[in-house]
């Protein structure tokens, strides 16, 4: 990163070399804004009713939750206890919403419309993005070669280089962190489980390293978030791609540290 940003001094690129910017907000004008103590509020209200939430959420809805709108032909049965921790952020990010509109509304409400189309616009971009990935992978889930390669990986002696290889290939053939880790682990999660037991390994380690291995081939050029990320700043592939994957790389590289340490210290 630092060698990077040498190159692009030495180069002259920043927002003083005259080149055109993309996606850049506003340009700001000193203005009278809401006291730094005031803007602390709706963090703490996330954080206050993040955790009310989710201590709550099944004393609130019940450990099921019957949804039923009309045109649907039978209503579906909702597992609040496996949705409490994600309906608990929606939940608690929403009061921060209204305790920034409360609190600030001279400032927010004149620019509220506009601000609104660029969060909208960039909410369908993430989420269309994220969408089309676990489509894709889901679609590969099923197919003959999938299956193959998954018993193939199945076969690695060690549990955690196993844990590792499976996890970082699924996301690379995904492209998405989380579509890699979750087909993995809905698929393999088992023997990874009774693999751990039987050499040992606490299952927090498991956990600890799966996820790491999750963000590494989830960087290639398909990958939802590269694609996200590269059209919010306005940057082509063939600009940004380089140091994006240099980056990942290296904190994949991370995830076979990990693993070495705890097999010399035993360290979680």
């Amino acid at each position: 990163m630092e060698w990077l940003r040498k190159k692009a001094m030495a180069s002259n690129e920043g927002y003083d070399s005259g080149q055109p910017l993309f996606n850049e907000p506003a340009d700001f004008h000193s203005e009278k804004l809401p006291s730094v103590w005031i803007s602390l509020i709706p963090l703490i209200v996330v954080g206050a009713f993040n955790y009310y939430f989710t201590t709550n959420l099944i004393n609130i809805f019940g450990a099921e939750y019957t949804l039923a709108l009309p045109g649907m032909k039978a209503p579906i049965l909702v597992n609040v206890a496996a949705n409490k921790s994600l309906w608990a952020v929606q939940m608690a990010l929403f009061m921060g919403i209204m305790s920034v509109f409360l609190l600030s509304f001279k400032q927010v409400g004149p620019r509220f419309a506009e601000g609104s189309k660029a969060a909208v616009s960039g909410c369908l971009l993430a989420i269309m993005n994220t969408a089309s990935e676990y489509g894709y992978g889901s679609i590969i889930a099923v197919l003959p070669g999938f299956l193959y390669l998954a018993d193939a990986l199945k076969g690695i002696p060690n549990p955690l280089i196993s844990e590792i290889i499976s996890v970082c290939s699924l996301a690379g053939i995904v492209g998405s962190a989380s579509g890699g880790l979750s087909i993995a682990l809905a698929s393999m999660s088992e023997i990874y489980i009774n693999a751990a037991n039987a050499a040992g390994i606490p299952l927090e380690v498991a956990h600890r390293v799966a996820s790491m291995a999750s963000g590494g081939m989830d960087s290639l050029p398909h990958n939802g978030a590269v694609i996200t990320a590269l059209a919010v700043t306005g940057l082509t592939h063939r600009q940004a791609y380089g140091p994006i994957f240099v980056v990942t790389l290296i904190k994949t590289a991370a995830v076979f540290v990990v693993v070495g340490v705890y097999y010399l210290t035993g360290w979680v």
